[in-house]
């Protein structure tokens, strides 16, 4: 292969968790023009049209379906689905994700939990479902989050170490299928980009990270999704286990 080839996931069929807005719209996008068919899972589903449409309009098949990934089986379901429509998967890309700002001495024993099941639990059902049918060569990304390597003051005590927690299942998962099940698991770890979760921060807030980035300005989503083309690929067939940082330079000094 050449080397652009190798970025191609021509024939591959991706599944994208959280697909129903900000970044997950993104990640679907751009595996799609790559070449994969992609299924989108989501909790609320209406919004899913608007992303397979964005899938078809690269010529690509989208698949859609409601999925809570707190639930183990709705994510045998997707999976399932995925097969019966396309015949395999090829990727995931673990992106449903949700967070708090609580101070932790009034942070609920339910708003805590609800983080973990998303964040943490949630990948860990996907990831479990996919790694039963994916083949050798097939590649797990899951989205971390520059606050599971670095801490920035605010109160998140929940989404931060949730997000470190996918650090670790991302290296024991790596550790336990590429050897044996030929299957790659590695995790993003994004910066501050346009979603729905940066939405709620405050221009202060903003501002702030900017400050602290060596780059000086907010991310664009395509520039984490050739990130992910990366880690989806055969691009990155000798990389396995890490979490890359996609951030300006914010997590560097």
């Amino acid at each position: 292969m050449t080397a652009l080839e190798r970025f191609s996931l021509q024939g591959k069929v991706a599944i994208v968790t959280g697909a129903s807005s900000g970044l997950g719209v993104a990640f679907a996008q751009a595996l799609a023009e790559a070449g994969a068919d992609v299924a989108l899972g989501a909790r609320r589903l209406e919004r899913l049209p608007a992303t397979a449409a964005l899938v078809e309009a690269a010529g690509r098949r989208a698949l859609t379906a409601r999925t809570d990934v707190t639930l183990p089986e709705d994510c045998t379901a997707l999976v399932e689905a995925t097969m019966d429509a396309f015949g395999r998967v090829d990727v995931l890309v673990n992106n449903a994700g949700v967070g708090t700002a609580v101070p932790a001495t009034r942070e609920t024993a339910e708003q805590f939990r609800s983080v973990y099941d998303v964040n943490v639990f949630g990948a860990y059902w996907m990831a479990q479902a996919c790694g039963r049918v994916m083949q050798p060569g097939s590649s797990i990304v899951n989205v971390s989050s520059v606050l599971g390597l670095r801490s920035f003051g605010l109160p998140q005590a929940a989404y931060a170490s949730s997000k470190a927690a996918v650090v670790g299942l991302t290296r024991d998962l790596s550790m336990q299928w590429c050897g044996r099940k030929g299957i790659r698991v590695n995790a993003l770890a994004p910066g501050i980009f346009p979603s729905e979760m940066s939405e709620e921060f405050t221009p202060e807030t903003v501002a702030k990270i900017v400050a602290e980035t060596p780059m000086g300005r907010v991310g664009d989503p395509a520039e984490l999704s050739s990130a992910l083309l990366f880690l989806a690929s055969e691009a990155s067939s000798y990389v396995t286990g890490v979490t890359l940082p996609v951030d300006g330079g914010w997590t560097a000094p």
